[in-house]
């Protein structure tokens, strides 16, 4: 059996969306190697948050607060991580909203674009951004899809839509930055347990009548 090499390929990340949850666990396994850590989230309280849980890392972690729907403050989130630490290896775009739970023809244009503005804009913004930096000698992408991006999930039109263009997004940009030398991979994770999943099965069970029963079943 062929050896693996787990070595993580950069000194210098940038996670978004990091403040807690997915995100902030994958910029700790990040910062306990030794890389450098960007860290983002439009949510402040769970930034400092997040800055004091990453302050024992090896690696020096700096946090920047911004809407990743807003390519401006994905731009200032790059160049702050390129400033701190001199260059830029790898970006984890782990930015995601739940979205409405609710048929499609309830759902209101608002609601479905600005989940589609968060969880597949805002990896476009970051990665827009971070290409330039990423292509000066190889880098690595990874955009946060879902298992979601690739089945259908009743009543959730918007969420479902956005995680499965993150994952033509990524073939595509895999293909485009292949001969730069520049990596493009989705993870598709399951349910994480956590506050948002909480919500999503509180309003499902709205949606069909019935009640969620707290604690262990079975």
């Amino acid at each position: 059996m062929p050896e693996t090499d787990l070595t993580i390929p950069g000194e210098a990340a940038a996670v978004s969306a990091a403040g807690s949850g997915i995100g902030r666990r994958i910029a700790s396994q990040l910062a306990d190697t030794g890389v450098d850590v960007a860290v983002n989230d439009v949510d402040g309280d769970a930034l400092a948050a997040a800055e004091d849980a990453l302050a024992d890392c090896a690696g020096d972690v700096a946090t920047v607060q911004g809407d990743a729907a807003d390519p401006d403050d994905m731009a200032r989130f790059v160049e702050r991580a390129v400033e701190a630490f001199g260059g830029l290896d790898i970006l984890v775009n782990n930015v995601g909203v739940a979205g409405p739970t609710k048929p499609c023809e309830e759902v209101t244009h608002e609601e479905f674009m600005d989940t589609l503005a968060v969880n597949l804009g805002g990896q476009f913004n970051a990665t827009r951004a971070a290409i330039p930096h990423l292509t000066d000698g190889g880098g690595r992408v990874v955009n946060l899809s879902s298992m979601s991006g690739k089945r259908p999930l009743r009543d959730r039109t918007p969420y479902t839509t956005a995680k499965m263009g993150v994952i033509g997004f990524t073939r595509t940009l895999a293909v485009e930055l292949a001969d730069r030398g520049v990596t493009v991979n989705a993870v598709c994770p399951g349910s994480v347990e956590g506050p948002r999943i909480d919500r999503v099965i509180e309003g499902q069970a709205a949606e069909r009548g019935s009640c969620v029963r707290s604690g262990p079943t079975g």
